[in-house]
This record gives structure tokens, C-alpha cells and sequence, in this order.
């Protein structure tokens, strides 16, 4: 075991035999979750590091380079602010469905077993979640009412606050990624992102928080 640079991410991550492992703060994350947890998502992660490069994901431009290299830092991103490890696989896996900010498909929605099968359910779940929002009619309201719009379907549900943290902290993470990797985007939507992620506190973890005031300059308080 060394140290190695990971062509793909551009991060450093501990050199087992495959090249997309996590990286230091990613797997403190893990094992702040506990040792078998942290064990869990060690081995989930080599499995889906894999399936999303046999997907493509390499080959997708995103800012920063690559879906793949966004994926990466996003999960890492979620372990290095110690979120569970649930919430860190589904940020690997996040964009597998599409998003309503990037709609490019690594895996057809209506068959979301092999998914299911790599992260189990509570992951899968929530990188359906993810990938179902409509934005413009959930984002607003969410902290105040906890109703989701699912764009697939065009129904509405009322997410429970187990459901509701995670939903947000991964969404706030994605942007947060985006904006530091693209400037632009902060510069069109910095603004809307500071109100949003401002509103969100009161369901937001904490510390994810805290890294959206680092970027963006969010409010403690909404």
C-alpha cells in the first residue's frame, strides 16, 4: 500500500490494486462511522469505482474534467466532512439516473437493481431521490415544508426529516464542487445558491453547512 495520484480523480488516494479507492479524508469519514460500516463502503467503493468507469463516466465532460472526477470528489468531499456511509456511496453514485442539472443517464431509472445490488437500498434510494428532483418547484420550499416534486413522475411527496438531511447535504456538496470547479457558475448562480443553502440550515448537517460558508459565504441562520 502507497500513496498515489489518481489520474482520474487528480486527488491523492491510498494505492491498493485499484486506482479509485478513497483517499485519506474519505476513508476517515468511513471509519468514523464505525469499523464494519467503514469497512462496508471500502469495498462497495472498488466495486463502483468500476461499474461507472464501464458506464462511461470517463468519458463525460463536467466541470473539472470528467463526470467520473466530480463523482470522486463529491464522495470524498462527504467522508471528509464525516457524513455516513450511505450518503458517501450514493454521492459516488449520484448523477447514475441523471440530474435535473445534468440529464445524462449512466443507468435507465426503470432498472435500478444492478445499482441496488453495488450500494444496497438506503444509498440507492437516495441517489434516486437525487436524480428525481425537479428543482425549480422542491428546492425553494423544501426546508419549510419537506414536499418533493419527483420529476419522473410529476408527483409529490413529503420527504421525513431521515430522508430530508441526507437529500439536502448531498445536494448542497454537488454544488459546492461545481462552483469551485467552474467559476463561472458561481459567478450566474452564487447568489441564488447562498439564499437557497441558507434556508436549508435547519435541515442541513452542521458541518456541511459550515463548508457552504466557506465557499459561498452562507448565513448561519436562516
Amino acid at each position: 500500500m502507497e500513496w498515489v495520484t489518481c489520474v482520474r480523480c487528480g486527488v491523492d488516494r491510498l494505492g491498493f490494486d485499484d486506482p479509485g479507492v478513497t483517499n485519506w479524508a474519505s476513508l476517515w469519514g468511513l471509519f468514523r462511522a464505525g469499523p464494519l460500516s467503514g469497512v462496508r463502503g471500502m469495498v462497495a467503493n472498488w466495486d463502483v469505482y468500476a461499474w461507472l468507469r464501464q458506464r462511461g463516466a470517463e468519458t463525460i465532460k463536467h466541470p473539472g474534467g470528467t463526470l467520473y472526477a466530480h463523482l470522486c470528489r463529491v464522495h470524498d468531499r462527504l467522508g471528509g466532512l464525516g457524513l455516513d456511509t450511505d450518503v458517501q456511496l450514493a454521492g459516488l453514485a449520484h448523477a447514475v439516473y441523471g440530474t435535473d442539472g445534468f440529464d445524462v443517464v449512466l443507468l435507465d431509472r426503470t432498472n435500478r437493481a444492478p445499482l441496488r445490488s453495488l450500494i444496497d437500498e438506503p444509498a440507492e434510494h437516495l441517489v434516486y431521490l437525487y436524480g428525481a428532483c425537479d428543482r425549480r418547484r422542491t428546492w425553494r420550499r423544501l426546508a419549510d415544508t419537506g414536499e418533493f416534486v419527483n420529476r419522473f413522475t410529476n408527483l409529490v411527496e413529503t420527504l421525513s426529516r431521515a430522508q430530508l438531511r441526507p437529500f439536502v447535504d448531498l445536494s448542497i456538496v454537488n454544488e459546492l464542487d461545481v462552483v469551485e470547479q467552474d467559476p463561472a457558475v458561481a459567478d450566474r448562480h452564487g447568489a441564488y445558491l447562498r439564499a437557497l443553502f441558507s434556508s436549508w440550515v435547519s435541515v442541513a448537517s452542521p458541518q456541511v453547512t459550515h463548508d457552504a460558508q466557506r465557499v459561498l459565504g452562507v448565513a448561519s441562520s436562516s
